[in-house]
């Protein structure tokens, strides 16, 4: 049920436009206040015509050792890898050693429907495979090593979904395969292709394949908000994601690779063109992000406790970056703070006011709730002096107090509100997600 949304969302249509100048200083002060009330870690980058405009980190690149994050901070950047796969395999078609109709079968025969499905498939996650990551047991394995054998096997023993083309569906699985097919043709591992064909090209020097995090390379670890504290997050290891999130970058380097792409220095404009249409929501390794009226054309990553976003905005010109290593607030929320600031748009910056509760009154709202229109139970829990919510077979998630009665886990867009005391306990709650509502019950012990 709880569901992370990363990406930019269409908002009510309005007008506005890029102004005379960019409102740094209400930038510095949205992130400061993101910064101050531990809602944001993490580094942002703003170019116009290709040229940076605005930059800034804040938070901590490594906790322990009180590192601060700065501009020359790396944050693995998960499946904004999907972009840089998709330009090498859009090379590789320039220069004809494949096509967009080429079979899977000619690099691994051995995987589900490996015949019917193409290289276009596989870009714009139309192939039907799999898509390992969403399976229960991979939290399990996700920081072990596993070889490429090892990955294959598994691809093919997991089957496809559905038949090659007959709808679309995210799959982490179509872009680790991509990565393979790129490392089969152009006979070197990716980490050598890539700074071969994109980072060396672009003059890219905080970009490559990632590793085990190094805090002295200036790579940041990741982090998750517990409630009361940043804790740390898992470190997935990179063997496994591959083509399909293993790439770490700088919001900088993202900014200069997206306005690389779009003018023309990495692939063809024929190229791009194909790379850019949307089919059934999904482009050749790009999504669509719409703002207000305003049409962006980038992606968005999750991996570990680090999320990001990289966009194109082609009419204004305008290209940003965001990667973080610990959010306690919507990322998505972040997003439409930084572009309804640098676009001129009316925007308050939150309080971020919170409530606070007597230990005896938190209490009062511990205990197993069901709703007979979901098939999980939501129990509530205190630790310390914050509340947790835990679904049936989830991990569980603190509840931030903002009124009495009001709670929210941010990161997920969920909102709790409570209802009803009986012999001093709550016996009901509204939970509100996605635009949902779902009332919920105690259950009699």
């Amino acid at each position: 049920m709880i569901k992370y949304i990363i990406g930019l969302v269409g908002l009510f249509a309005t007008q506005f436009a890029f102004g005379q100048g960019l409102d740094s200083k209400k930038l510095d002060k949205f992130l400061d206040a993101l910064e101050q009330n531990d809602r944001f870690m993490g580094s942002v980058s703003i170019s116009k015509s290709g040229k940076k405009i605005y930059s800034k980190s804040v938070g901590y690149a490594a906790l322990d050792e009180e590192k601060k994050a700065n501009k020359k901070t790396i944050y693995r950047i998960g499946s904004i890898s999907k972009m840089f796969t998709s330009v090498m395999i859009f090379q590789l078609i320039e220069e004809g050693k494949l096509g967009e109709h080429t079979k899977l079968s000619k690099f691994y025969p051995d995987l589900p429907n490996a015949d019917k499905i193409t290289i276009g498939n596989l870009l714009n996650h139309h192939s039907g495979l799999h898509n390992f990551t969403d399976d229960a047991s991979y939290m399990e394995w996700m920081t072990e090593g596993k070889t490429k054998e090892e990955m294959l096997l598994m691809f093919q023993f997991n089957g496809a979904d559905f038949e090659a083309g007959e709808k679309a569906s995210y799959s982490n699985t179509g872009y680790v395969v991509l990565g393979y097919i790129i490392e089969k043709l152009t006979k070197m591992s990716y980490a050598e292709a890539l700074k071969k064909r994109i980072t060396d090209k672009i003059g890219l020097k905080n970009t490559y394949y990632g590793g085990k995090i190094d805090v002295e390379k200036e790579e940041a670890l990741s982090y998750q908000w517990d409630g009361g504290k940043w804790i740390a997050a898992t470190e997935t290891d990179m063997g496994i994601p591959g083509g399909a999130g293993a790439v770490v970058s700088t919001p900088e380097d993202l900014n200069s690779f997206i306005n690389a792409l779009f003018s023309h220095k990495l692939i063809k404009k024929k190229t791009l063109d194909l790379m850019v249409s949307i089919e059934d929501g999904f482009g050749f390794g790009v999504f669509q992000f719409p703002f207000k009226q305003k049409r962006s054309l980038g992606h968005n990553g999750g991996i570990d406790g680090f999320t990001s976003m990289v966009a194109h905005f082609a009419n204004e010109d305008i290209a940003i970056a965001v990667v973080s290593n610990g959010t306690n607030y919507a990322f998505n929320n972040v997003l439409i703070g930084l572009l309804s600031i640098t676009f001129g748009d009316d925007y308050e910056i939150p309080s971020f006011k919170t409530y606070k509760h007597k230990e005896e009154d938190l209490k009062r709202f511990e205990g197993v709730y069901a709703s007979p229109q979901l098939p999980i139970k939501l129990t509530i829990t205190k630790e310390g002096m914050i509340l947790k919510g835990q679904g049936t077979g989830q991990a569980a998630f603190p509840l931030e107090a903002v009124d009495k009665l009001l709670f929210k886990f941010e990161q997920a867009g969920v909102v709790i509100e409570f209802e009803a005391v009986e012999k001093g306990a709550y016996q009901a709650f509204l939970l509100k997600q996605g635009g949902g509502e779902y009332k919920f019950t105690r259950e009699k012990e």
